[in-house]
């Protein structure tokens, strides 16, 4: 669990898990959640003012703590966020 608090102490990061986790619950289906929210990455970079670097970091770290995971199609990746990890945080209080 200390990785994950570690990944969500960045006020960036967390804004940005926040808005993954938002996509997730609003853009997805049932069937399409298995295949994670399309142009996460093209989407963050719009929606936040910060280089395609740092956001890449901020996305290998939530990758890294288990928050989310990623495909790659090409040049766009999809994002869903691993519910299983949110269920052990809330367990975890």
């Amino acid at each position: 669990m200390a990785k994950v608090f570690k990944a969500l102490s960045n006020e960036q990061r967390l804004k940005l898990f926040k808005m993954i986790y938002y996509w997730n619950q609003t853009v997805c289906d049932e069937d399409s959640c298995n295949k994670g929210v399309d142009k996460s990455f093209s989407r963050a970079c719009d929606c936040m003012d910060l280089s395609r670097s740092t956001i890449s970091h901020h996305f290998k770290e939530l990758k890294n703590a288990g928050l989310i995971s990623c495909t790659r199609k090409g040049q766009q990746f999809s994002c869903c966020v691993n519910q299983d990890m949110i269920d052990a945080i809330k367990e975890f209080f």
